[in-house]
């Protein structure tokens, strides 16, 4: 981020009055500034790379390169920015093959600006990971199919990564739970420790590889 704490975005669609209505709501955002726009994932790579914001809003289905294919590419750590999907397509395989890539959230595109701009700010500045509101059902419907039988989390443990998967900040899960912020946190520390991870994005990932989520 740069000096006054603004979250530098770089936008990659393909679909023009889209992007540039993602391009006004960031610009009119306080907490966020535009760096730069592309009109398909090639160019968006290169934006990313020259321009090295913190996070890239990228529409999953691209010319070029779709989103998984840039996301792919800076994994060669040649840029430390979180990638967040958006797309008008969203099922649970496509979110947990998004989740496990390394992507910072999955966003639909039915998500206002409002949405949008919040799921910036907490995937760059709390490294959260977010699932748009409309997409959570499809997340929980996974869990539920492949949360049955032994594993080597807890039932509570698997139940807290199930809320961090659906972009839920600890306060809420400990809310729904009845259970402090606190002992959600040590929960979220075991499965860390457990599953050999340092973070939720990596523990969210992680647990779905395994099939405990």
């Amino acid at each position: 981020m740069d000096a006054g704490g603004q979250v530098r975005v770089v936008v990659g669609d393909d679909h023009p009055m889209y992007r540039r209505s993602l391009a006004a709501a960031i610009t009119d955002h306080p907490g966020l500034e535009l760096v730069g726009e592309a009109l398909d994932g090639r160019r968006a790579l290169e934006r990313i790379r020259e321009l090295e914001p913190e996070v890239a809003l990228l529409d999953l289905r691209m010319p070029e390169l779709d989103g998984f294919e840039v996301l792919a590419a800076l994994g060669d750590g040649s840029a430390a920015t979180r990638v967040l999907f958006l797309s008008a397509f969203g099922d649970s395989a496509t979110v947990h093959r998004a989740l496990e890539a390394g992507a910072a959230g999955f966003l639909s595109k039915d998500a206002d600006e409002a949405e949008i701009c919040e799921a910036i700010l907490a995937v760059a500045r709390e490294g959260r990971t977010v699932v748009s509101a409309t997409l959570q059902q499809a997340v929980f419907d996974r869990i539920r199919q492949r949360g049955v039988g032994p594993s080597r989390l807890s039932a509570r443990e698997r139940e807290i990564l199930a809320g961090v998967a659906a972009g839920k900040q600890v306060a809420t899960i400990g809310h729904e739970l009845s259970l402090s912020a606190a002992t959600v946190k040590t929960y979220l520390h075991r499965a860390y420790d457990k599953l050999g991870v340092s973070d939720r994005a990596a523990a969210v990932a992680k647990a779905y590889e395994e099939g405990l989520l």
